[in-house]
């Protein structure tokens, strides 16, 4: 039964009155039918786009796209296409439209045709190729700035590595001329001339000191790393074996995981548990039972290790300086050493991509923890 006519004219009304386009084609893909939002979108009168191609309308790049999906269409080699395709306005305006096309079932032996929608996502193209264009320029400035600061670090560790070796050459002389000074005049030296002489040669040993961890230092950030299987248990037996000859009157309670294996650079995790265990040995010298011990927990898929001990602690409002080179929380007479040490175990664990941070109370010994990437 046919609808009566004033459904059609209804029908036809609410067709009229959608916000997107509606368009059918004949059997050749020319247009047969466009809703009056046609006009709205592209500025072209229904009746000049009438017997046209849709692809007449769209960006020269996207038309032999659109060809091809129409003809697919029309052929019954595909039943829907969706693409997203910039449309040429009367007014040379590019707006981009959403297509969904179909081609509706047939009877055998009835002509094909195609029915569709064009919607308007000018918009949100627009903010996303802003915010691609945004994004682009985000990383852009980003690579720069890391370009900027990986050159600076290079000429800076450079720099260092050069001074370094340059000061060796007049401090070897400061140190040997006050030696020959006291060697062939100690005996018509005051005692006051002998013990500045005595300093000097004590302040030239310092330096030199400095001077071979700032080039260990500089020498950590800038040679390649060289993974493998490293046994850090064995590692760290052997750094306590050192300290152990070196210092054969103490008495220290040491404890060491077994077997605890990471894939690493063997040379520097070397450095690594050395700095960190001879930090230990050194700050539980006024312990009455001191205790140093190299552990490890599995938190989640990461090992964290840790090196502990129940020395001197320190105050934890000053701990973000303790990874700085030359940064100290106790006086040189209390505790020697150079203040290098702890930013060359940051450097090392940082190149392995792993984190360090530490908790301790003054008094109640420290616990260095670390991770390493595998």
């Amino acid at each position: 039964m046919s609808a009566p006519a004033d459904d059609s004219a209804h029908w036809l009304e609410m067709l009229q009155s959608v916000k997107q386009v509606l368009f059918r084609t004949d059997n050749i893909g020319q247009l047969t039918f466009l809703n009056d939002f046609w006009k709205v979108l592209s500025g072209f009168a229904i009746e000049q786009s009438l017997c046209r191609p849709l692809a007449d309308f769209l960006h020269p790049d996207d038309c032999q796209r659109a060809r091809a999906a129409f003809a697919e269409l029309l052929d019954g080699q595909r039943q829907e296409w969706a693409d997203e395709l910039r449309l040429r306005t009367h007014g040379g305006e590019i707006r981009w439209i959403a297509i969904n096309a179909r081609r509706p079932s047939a009877g055998s032996g009835s002509p094909s045709w195609i029915a569709g929608t064009l919607d308007d996502i000018s918009a949100r193209k627009i903010a996303e190729m802003t915010l691609r264009n945004l994004n682009l320029e985000l990383e852009a400035r980003v690579r720069a700035r890391t370009a900027e600061l990986e050159a600076a670090n290079r000429e800076l560790e450079a720099f260092s590595y050069s001074v370094s070796h340059d000061l060796r050459a007049p401090l070897r002389a400061i140190d040997g001329f006050a030696r020959i000074l006291y060697e062939d005049a100690a005996d018509r030296l005051e005692a006051h001339q002998r013990e500045q002489l005595g300093r000097i040669r004590k302040a030239a040993e310092r330096m030199a000191i400095l001077i071979d961890a700032l080039i260990g230092l500089a020498t950590v950030a800038r040679q390649p790393l060289k993974r493998q299987q490293v046994d850090l248990s064995a590692l760290a037996e052997s750094v306590i074996q050192e300290l152990h000859a070196e210092d054969p009157e103490r008495r220290v309670e040491v404890e060491i995981t077994r077997d605890l294996s990471v894939n690493a650079d063997p040379g520097l995790m070397h450095v690594m548990l050395d700095n960190l265990l001879r930090n230990a040995w050194k700050f539980t010298r006024d312990t009455r039972m001191p205790r140093i011990a190299f552990l490890a927990r599995q938190e989640g898929t990461r090992t964290v290790y840790c090196v502990e001990d129940n020395g001197a602690g320190l105050d934890m409002r000053y701990a973000n300086r303790l990874f700085e080179p030359f940064s100290r929380l106790h006086t040189t007479e209390s505790f020697p050493g150079t203040g290098i040490g702890l930013a060359t175990v940051k450097r090392i664990v940082t190149r392995h991509d792993g984190r360090i941070w530490v908790e301790s109370r003054p008094g109640e010994g420290a616990r260095f923890h670390f991770t390493l990437s595998h």
